[in-house]
């Protein structure tokens, strides 16, 4: 006969198995990761972005160059012409310079031979002329000494004239020669300095 005690039978106490215990350990850890992913995410897309508005400024820039290349090679030939220009300008400004300078030359000597040519007294010529840079020499033969004082007085009359000096006379036959030498500045003609001032202010 078979007897069934209902009564007598504990309940056993419940203890937490392993299992559930190592479930919620790894629930935490799963969470950190997570967290970690979502920062590293973030992270990669700020990255991402930051270089998206770069890459968009350089290209704004490299638009900006070429535009400016564009113009450049646009305007490259006149920017030649007008090099060419003033290549020539200076050019042409250095040949009138040359010309004035010659024109300037050539009036010295000749104004230098008229006054000479005035200032010759009777009984009296020149047999040689030298003109250098700033000093005089005039040579030659007269009658008497009188016509050769008269040549340095007319001389000393003419004002680009400095005093004129008797280096050396003397008695020849009949005649005496002289060697009188002094210094000169002669300024440019009126007439060239009113025409230079007038063609500056127009």
């Amino acid at each position: 006969m078979i007897k069934i005690n209902l009564v007598g039978e504990r309940k056993r106490p419940v203890t937490p198995s392993p299992a559930a215990g190592a479930g919620g350990f790894e629930g935490g850890a799963s969470l950190g990761n997570w967290f970690l992913i979502g920062l590293i995410v973030l992270g990669v897309l700020i990255t991402l972005g930051h270089m998206y508005v770069l890459n968009g400024r350089i290209a704004d820039k490299q638009a900006e160059v070429a535009e400016a290349q564009r113009e450049v090679d646009e305007l490259e030939p006149y920017i030649r012409e007008v090099e060419e220009f003033k290549a020539k300008k200076a050019e042409l400004e250095r040949k009138v310079e040359v010309i004035n300078r010659l024109k300037a030359n050539q009036h010295g000597p000749v104004r230098v031979m008229d006054s000479v040519s005035r200032a010759l007294p009777e009984l009296l010529w020149v047999t040689r002329l030298e003109i250098g840079p700033a000093t005089i020499t005039v040579s030659g033969e007269a009658f008497n000494t009188n016509a050769v004082a008269n040549l340095i007085e007319n001389l000393d009359r003419v004002p680009e004239f400095q005093e004129p000096i008797l280096r050396d006379t003397q008695q020849k036959g009949q005649t005496y020669t002289y060697v009188i030498a002094f210094n000169y500045s002669f300024q440019p003609p009126p007439a060239e300095t009113e025409e230079a001032a007038t063609v500056t202010e127009g």
